[in-house]
């Protein structure tokens, strides 16, 4: 057993309201620069839709994430030697019309126009070419339009047997907040010619060196999730990093401090890392789920315990892990999912999906209703957050409904009809947690650098060319 730690991240669905709050922050504090204008690390899509960049989820175009090829775990980019071959050039590279060209406006016509008969206007001017031009896409451009052209190109609904429709009668739709998972089998770490990214030992945050990168953008595909961007100004690639000054100090992303809806957790996990690989190669795509849910470890086992503390891991740390709202959505009460998990990466983001469109059927006091009776089908969410297994998530969405039966009959007096799988003060728990918890209880996350990153801070004191106290 290797014990590592994991700084992780809930998102409940439910509480989404689309403002892009999140995004206005992560953009101003990270990217708001020459060669970033069009990168989001962190972006809100409306599902259905293709998403941000166009058509991210179609991995036989872009060749992002892992694959089992007799039997052996390997890139979808191909073996070595095929990314040897691609080297200079690398076809699957998505290109700025996937993303947007990012714009202003002539405001200085504006400001110096003088008195016309006409009012002057500030057209479009492309922020790389500096040129005028005409807007044809952009990264909020299906906001609240599920009915659109585009959400029937979901790729999620190719992949559904039964025949969804997007009449108005049947339509649906729901906001999903993504960022880098940073996931612990991340396929960006492995495509690097160069070995500039790589994730962190003492949190688990993957970054992208900026002295170590060359430039060659095999990461860029090989991300499932399209969350490695390329910098046409400096050559690098960059990408989110998860806030992780503010995490040395204890404090949550700033996506996740601005959220207005408060649906974001952060938290510690410890898990396995001898079983990331076994956990990864699972033959059954729908089971990857609980191959992951096992590499967790329950930081109230004293044996786990006593295996984090020979690993190195400080005594806050073990502490945040047995506190973290995390590990109760995901281990303990398993009513959050991670985004894709067909692609192998083992994604530590993870979704509460939304129950919402189906709550006038909780007053019935029924189970769920078939596919075909509810607005957003159990297929599609499945095919977003299960590999399209349906019963994980016929599972989750169970809890959650159990949960508010729970919470209504004690403000009601009536009695429950049928038999619950936890027990009464574990809803109310969820409840506590999910509905109306406080700034502390959502986020739990050590301040401090783990020993290990103690001991290189203080091998670099003196050269480093930081201000760093007690040396440099």
């Amino acid at each position: 057993m290797k014990i590592k730690a994991q700084i992780s991240m809930v998102m409940n669905l439910d509480k989404c309201i689309g403002c892009h709050t999140c995004s206005i922050t992560c953009k101003n504090v990270w990217t708001n620069r020459q060669g970033a204008e069009y990168m989001y690390f962190n972006n809100v899509e409306t599902k259905p839709g293709i998403g941000y960049p166009k058509h991210w989820e179609n991995q036989e175009k872009w060749k992002g994430g892992w694959e089992l090829k007799n039997g052996r775990l390997q890139l979808r980019s191909g073996n070595k030697a095929t990314r040897l071959a691609k080297l200079f050039y690398h076809p699957d590279q998505p290109e700025m019309d996937d993303y947007y060209e990012p714009w202003t406006y002539d405001y200085e016509t504006l400001i110096t126009s003088q008195r016309k008969n006409h009012q002057p206007i500030a057209r479009p001017r492309s922020l790389i070419t500096q040129k005028r031009m005409e807007i044809k896409w952009g990264p909020n451009w299906e906001d609240d339009l599920a009915a659109g052209e585009s959400a029937r190109q979901d790729y999620n609904l190719q992949n559904i047997a039964e025949d969804i429709t997007l009449e108005f009668h049947d339509l649906f739709m729901k906001y999903l907040p993504r960022t880098c998972n940073h996931c612990l089998n991340p396929a960006c770490v492995a495509a690097c010619p160069s070995g500039a990214i790589y994730k962190r030992d003492e949190d688990g945050v993957v970054l992208v060196s900026q002295d170590g990168c060359r430039g060659w953008r095999h990461c860029v595909p090989a991300c499932p999730y399209k969350k490695v961007y390329f910098n046409w100004k400096t050559n690098k690639a960059e990408k989110c990093i998860f806030c992780f000054p503010r995490l040395e100090n204890g404090l949550p992303t700033v996506c996740a401090d601005s959220c207005v809806g408060r649906l974001r957790y952060m938290g510690v996990l410890l898990y396995d890392m001898d079983k990331v690989k076994e956990a990864a190669s699972t033959p059954d795509k729908g089971e990857i789920y609980h191959s992951m849910l096992d590499i967790i470890l329950n930081p109230h086992d004293p044996e786990v315990i006593a295996a984090a503390k020979d690993a190195g891991i400080p005594a806050n740390w073990l502490e945040a892990a047995q506190n973290s709202p995390v590990y109760k959505m995901v281990k303990e009460w398993q009513v959050a999912l991670p985004l894709h998990v067909e692609y192998r990466t083992l994604p530590m983001v993870w979704y509460v999906p939304p129950l919402s469109p189906i709550t006038q059927r909780a007053e019935a006091d029924v189970y769920l209703p078939a596919v075909q009776e509810m607005r957003i089908p159990l297929s599609y969410i499945a095919e977003l957050f299960a590999a399209g297994n349906v019963g994980v998530v016929e599972k989750v969405l169970q809890r959650l409904l159990d949960m508010r039966m729970v919470m209504r009959t004690q403000e009601t007096g009536e009695k429950l009809s049928r038999k619950l799988e936890y027990e009464l003060e574990t809803y109310q728990a969820m409840y506590r947690l999910m509905g109306i918890a406080k700034y502390k209880d959502r986020f739990n996350i050590p301040a401090g650098l783990t020993g290990e990153s103690q001991d290189k801070l203080r091998e670099l004191q003196g050269s480093c060319g930081y201000n760093c106290p007690g040396g440099c």
